[in-house]
């Protein structure tokens, strides 16, 4: 498809040659009356012929059970954006391919290739496909503004998911988070030891149908207090229930703590066992640059490869070593090859990026790898010192900022055959996401602390006015609660001031069974 049919008299009355050219022993004249003035810049482009590269979506073969012919067998993006061109501007044009199929690159003599070959030597009119501005090739043809912004990124197959083990049921929580449970536990759990001891209410008579009896009871010992705290974590309870204010509040708020921790694990359990996590071997170019395992590499004679040759940044200098001591393997000769290469090998391709966004919607084992390394854009190319090159580039603008570009992207950019929720990945819940909780327990403890500290106080004034006694007396004759980690006192020592409850307790005789 890289030639030039000769064209019908498209002009009937008599008419003067002003260009013409010999391609593959064809002829193409762009002609204008005799005793008239020049054509005007754009009507040099009637009938113009315009070179193409076959990519998707940029330029393809239209598929049809017809036989078609002409401009008629191509679509794509760049095609739809030809036609808005050409009916602003009110031009017509012929499509053909390069001959070589390639963009266009300069060898180490300084010759061209592809589209640029054929712009530069004037075989065609404009070169219409994702060609990247560069420097170089903006030394040899002239450019029309962007009318696509991209950059260099990486395409690399989509990896599988992690194997499970026999302790993936951690992986709902951070190991710091599972620190910090484990901590919370051990210290609510001599917490309520201690304030259990220190409060009044929580004694007990042992004996309750013995009103006389000396012995004092405590259900919080240090082992109860770990079963206690356990039971609640678990959600199984137990059969301690905390009497006093204070032991409530540290039961309440250990219940709301192993609330709120249970269900923000089962629910993040649920969805590791939903959404498979996804771990790819590289992030970034410099992962890439840092190893040897993974082969990556570029189109041949593409921008990108030119970007790497002529960079001067260290990582892409190492990865242009490694491609270039490798080019049987590295190179690729079109990205639809590149894309093959990606999905049966291990290999990374590095290609602009919007062509990267179109493959992966297209193909669900594809995905984007890393953020973009530079940034460029796509132009339409035309011969050094093109007189028409403003006006395409007003018309770009124009359908640029009206968004009719926007929606020619969105109609070849938007469907997607993957489904959405295959690109979203879950995590493991960190203090960022747990830390208040943490932060309401420690609160919670600090006010039982008060609490029982209030609780003491209030009990002792009361014994010392019952008894008429100095509070200072009372509080040196109270019982070592705090210094000795039994379950059962002897008040005996102590039975001129005796704990809450004692004096007040009766035994229900009447339910008492009797035995013959």
């Amino acid at each position: 498809m890289g030639y030039v049919k000769k064209k019908k008299n498209l002009f009937p009355i008599e008419t003067e040659p002003v260009v013409s050219w010999d391609y593959f022993y064809s002829v193409r004249c762009v002609c204008r009356k005799l005793n008239e003035k020049p054509l005007a810049h754009l009507e040099m482009l009637l009938n113009g012929y315009f070179v193409f590269v076959q990519e998707e979506p940029y330029v393809m073969l239209k598929k049809s059970d017809k036989a078609l012919v002409g401009n008629d067998r191509f679509e794509g993006f760049c095609i739809d954006l030809l036609k808005e061109l050409a009916s602003i501007l009110g031009f017509s044009f012929e499509i053909h391919l390069v001959p070589d199929g390639k963009y266009g690159f300069q060898d180490d003599k300084g010759q061209w290739n592809g589209m640029i070959k054929e712009i530069m030597e004037h075989r065609a009119d404009l070169a219409v496909a994702p060609l990247t501005i560069t420097f170089m090739r903006e030394k040899a043809i002239d450019f029309s503004k962007p009318f696509l912004n991209t950059g260099i990124s990486i395409l690399y197959r989509r990896p599988n998911s992690t194997n499970s083990g026999f302790f993936s049921f951690l992986n709902p929580m951070t190991p710091d988070i599972w620190v910090y449970i484990l901590l919370a536990y051990l210290g609510v759990s001599c917490v309520l030891f201690v304030i259990a001891r220190f409060s009044p209410y929580e004694w007990y008579d042992a004996h309750p149908c013995n009103p006389g009896s000396d012995v004092v009871e405590n259900n919080f010992t240090l082992l109860n207090s770990f079963w206690f705290g356990v039971g609640s974590l678990m959600q199984q309870g137990s059969e301690l229930m905390p009497k006093a204010l204070s032991t409530r509040i540290i039961g309440g708020i250990w219940w709301f703590f192993t609330l709120i921790i249970i269900s923000s694990y089962t629910a993040n359990l649920a969805a590791f066992l939903t959404v498979e996590r996804m771990e790819s071997p590289v992030d970034s170019a410099d992962d890439l640059a840092k190893q040897t395992k993974i082969e990556y590499g570029v189109v041949k004679d593409g921008a990108t490869m030119s970007f790497f040759k002529k960079s001067r940044v260290s990582t892409f200098e190492k990865m242009w070593a490694f491609m270039s001591s490798r080019q049987s393997t590295s190179f690729v000769k079109s990205i639809e090859d590149g894309i093959q290469r990606v999905l049966k090998s291990d290999y990374a391709l590095l290609m602009e990026s919007t062509t990267i966004e179109y493959v992966t919607r297209k193909n669900c084992n594809l995905t984007q790898v890393g953020g973009i390394v530079d940034s460029k854009g796509y132009g339409i190319g035309t011969p050094k010192g093109s007189p028409y090159r403003d006006k395409i580039t007003i018309a770009i603008l124009s359908i640029l900022e009206d968004g009719r570009l926007h929606m020619l992207k969105e109609k070849w950019w938007s469907s997607s055959s993957c489904l959405e929720d295959e690109r979203y990945e879950t995590g493991p819940m960190g203090i960022q996401n747990l830390g208040g909780i943490f932060i309401v327990l420690a609160s919670g403890l600090v006010l039982s602390v008060f609490v029982a500290i209030g609780e003491f106080i209030y009990k002792l004034r009361k014994n010392a006015e019952h008894e008429q006694r100095r509070v200072k007396h009372k509080l040196h004759r109270q019982p070592p609660t705090l210094v000795k980690t039994d379950a059962v006192i002897n008040m005996h020592s102590f039975n001129d001031h005796r704990l809450p409850g004692k004096d007040n307790m009766s035994c229900n005789t009447a339910m008492t069974p009797v035995f013959p």
